[in-house]
């Protein structure tokens, strides 16, 4: 399977339209505020953008990925900037079902093998006695003394059957998580830079 066909598990990738009269060197100036955080490093090539980041603070507004790409490009309409991000996170609550998943299936194998040893060493046992219960002496009887209970069951066997339920309800949360985090970061990283474009950029004035 090639890398590429997998790349939309941990990358996002979108496009916006340059505004008008805006040149590339205006739209990197722009988004220069959003690379110079903590933890953040990043090159620029006239077209392009390149950015890292490591141990990037939560208070980043892009501190869910790690690492990207910006760049300019002459569209049929005018420039637009591309960009392509990578994030470790996404990949983690992707990977997190299917490890869950694997739980399970093991969970379930297991007690496919324990069964037959659990019911040979049950058929191996002598039957037990039927409980009995001792009757009250006359002189209890005549104090008043409460009928002594039959004793109960031993659940102890069937608290140790092995369950897959908790590995399923992990991996549906994850799973729910990668679902909402992919969609939602996809759409609020577009709508910062769309902001950033349409703002007025860090070290000028707005106009009066």
């Amino acid at each position: 399977m090639s890398p590429r066909f997998l790349d939309w598990i941990w990358h996002v990738k979108g496009s916006l339209p340059l505004p008008p009269d805006q040149s590339g060197d205006d739209a990197f100036e722009r988004l220069d505020p959003l690379f110079r955080q903590p933890g953040t490093s990043h090159e620029r090539t006239r077209d392009a953008l390149t950015f890292r980041k490591k141990d990037q603070a939560a208070q980043d507004k892009m501190s869910v990925f790690d690492g990207g790409v910006l760049q300019i490009e002459h569209g049929a309409t005018g420039p637009v900037l591309r960009y392509r991000l990578s994030s470790r996170a996404l990949l983690f609550c992707f990977l997190a079902p299917l490890l869950f998943l694997a739980f399970a299936q093991l969970t379930v194998f297991v007690g496919t093998l324990e069964k037959p040893a659990a019911e040979a060493a049950d058929s191996a046992k002598k039957p037990d006695k039927k409980d009995t219960v001792t009757p009250l002496n006359p002189v209890d009887k005549f104090l008043g003394a409460p009928e002594p209970e039959k004793p109960k069951k031993d659940d102890k066997k069937e608290d140790k059957k092995r369950s897959p339920t908790s590995a399923y309800v992990f991996a549906a949360i994850f799973a729910a998580l990668y679902v909402v985090g992919r969609i939602l970061e996809a759409r609020l990283v577009k709508s910062l830079f769309r902001k950033s474009l349409t703002g007025t950029p860090s070290g000028m004035a707005a106009p009066a």
